[in-house]
């Protein structure tokens, strides 16, 4: 009998290890698979959160894009004058710079950062430049901003109620990869000066003086002293 109770208690034993290993791999697997899961939820959760930013950065630049056309419908219907450069002579850099200082003043109050700037002075591709470089300043500006939705809104707004006439010639807009609710602003400027004191200040009265200009050297009679020279030849 003592001998068949041992037997029976080793098998017992056995039994009772199997179940001790079956439940601690059990436990083992759990504890590898809690954290994994976990981590799934914590991406779809982040993916989840990335996917609204993206959508609230989509449905922002979209405002500010519906605002920009707006505030340039507006710009259309205010007479704005020359920036006045403080002295005569003066190249086309050292004259705009006075002006442009007021714009950095706009980009400073509206709590925004420059992270690249580039100046062209009298840009080739600009009308003031090809008809009438005698009377204007012309320099065009490359920059690029960093700025949260509402302070850049607020800087266009302050751009377009500026005193003086300049060109928004193009605005490119981006959220920042690592926050959408940060935007990358390339923006292009022509800022002008009056470099003649007896050019008309109204920039609504430049656009003719250009126009003017442009037809007077459209129909500019030929020099007709080669051919003259020719025909005396011939």
């Amino acid at each position: 009998l003592m001998e068949e109770y041992i037997s029976y208690l080793k098998k017992f034993q056995i039994a009772v290890l199997i179940v001790v290993l079956a439940f601690a791999g059990v436990v083992f697997l759990v504890m590898r698979t809690i954290p994994e899961i976990q981590n799934i939820m914590d991406n779809q959760a982040n993916y989840k959160t990335q996917l609204d930013a993206l959508a609230e950065s989509e449905r922002r630049m979209a405002d500010v894009s519906a605002n920009l056309e707006k505030e340039k419908e507006k710009d259309s219907q205010i007479e704005k004058a020359f920036f006045k450069p403080s002295a005569e002579n003066m190249n086309s850099e050292a004259a705009i710079s006075q002006e442009f200082e007021e714009i950095l003043n706009l980009i400073r109050d509206n709590k925004i950062k420059t992270y690249t700037l580039k100046f062209e002075p009298d840009p080739g591709d600009d009308n003031f430049v090809k008809h009438v470089p005698e009377k204007f300043y012309v320099s065009k500006i490359n920059t690029t901003l960093i700025a949260t939705y509402t302070d850049f809104e607020n800087f266009l707004r302050d751009l377009y109620k500026h005193e003086h006439f300049l060109d928004i010639s193009s605005i490119e807009i981006k959220p920042y990869s690592k926050n959408k609710r940060i935007l990358l602003i390339d923006l292009q400027l022509k800022l002008y000066a009056q470099r003649d004191p007896g050019v008309a200040t109204d920039f609504r009265s430049a656009p003719a003086q250009v126009q003017e200009n442009k037809e007077s050297s459209d129909n500019k009679p030929e020099d007709k002293s080669n051919s003259s020279d020719n025909n005396a030849k011939g």
